[in-house]
């Protein structure tokens, strides 16, 4: 179900800071792009595990990470700095005791979790989660502004005007810049899906979840993601929507890469 970005950024406002990414939309686009890539192995290895969920796909239980807030509020809490991280400059320098202590980032979330779901000693209950977590942090961790170097709170500090609404430039990458694109998320997908991987994207590797955070850093200044002024247009987002769908189409296939790895034939 498509969010307005006025109940998006209410709920952004809300919520502590980089509690979100994409919004619901833009994660379930991930997942979509992600299941399309999977190997057989890994694509019934996946329904074995979604087996029981309502909607037993990868953009089915996208969204999950961020629903705990209503159904499981404490595991909430201690999970959310795992949605992202803070380096302490736009050189995007990573220094784990010190951007990531206790292993509570999505780095080392991304990591962690990967560890327990290819690991078939685990319960199945959470080899099951930690497919969720993976599924959403992969997708949390291309979104520049989960992966920040500006002293903001991953923009959520920096004011944003936008068609007369308040708002801040977190929550406008966050829903604004992907509204209204398509009329469903897997529509979406396949729109973006059809720009070759080979053209200008980065490296589509796996087990790098350190290296693709400084891809989302570095690009928040490589591409002037912050405006000269706090007011932004149609422009703004016209001109900054192609590395926001680049970013989808690499997690998309980011995610699949490493489900084929722990889960696939490869």
């Amino acid at each position: 179900m498509r969010i307005p970005f006025r109940h998006a950024l209410l709920v952004a406002l809300l919520l502590p800071a980089l509690a979100l990414a994409w919004g619901p939309e833009g994660h379930r686009v991930v997942g979509e792009l992600a299941q399309r890539q999977l190997d057989p192995q890994a694509t019934a290895a996946v329904a074995d595990l979604l087996r029981g969920e309502p909607e037993p796909t990868l953009a089915g239980v996208s969204n999950w990470a961020d629903e705990l807030r209503a159904s499981d509020p404490d595991f909430a809490k201690r999970t959310s700095r795992w949605h992202y991280v803070n380096f302490r400059s736009s050189d995007c320098d990573y220094v784990p005791a010190r951007d990531c202590p206790g292993g509570n980032c999505v780095i080392a979330a991304i990591d962690g979790q990967l560890r327990v779901l290819g690991d078939r000693t685990q319960p199945r209950e959470r080899r099951v989660q930690a497919l969720k977590f993976v599924v959403h942090f992969i997708g949390d961790v291309h979104q520049p502004f989960h992966a920040g170097g500006h002293e903001d709170r991953g923009g959520n500090d920096f004011q944003i005007s936008y068609s007369g609404q308040g708002s801040n430039l977190h929550a406008v990458w966050d829903s604004l810049i992907l509204e209204h694109q398509a009329p469903s998320p897997a529509a979406y997908a396949t729109r973006i899906q059809r720009v070759s991987a080979a053209s200008a994207d980065l490296r589509i590797d796996a087990d790098a979840p350190q290296r693709w955070a400084q891809e989302s850093c570095r690009s928040i200044d490589a591409n002037a993601l912050y405006p000269p002024t706090h007011t932004i247009d149609d422009a703004y987002l016209a001109a900054h929507r192609p590395l926001a769908e680049q970013r989808l189409r690499l997690a998309g296939a980011r995610l699949a890469a490493e489900l084929n790895a722990v889960l696939g034939s490869r």
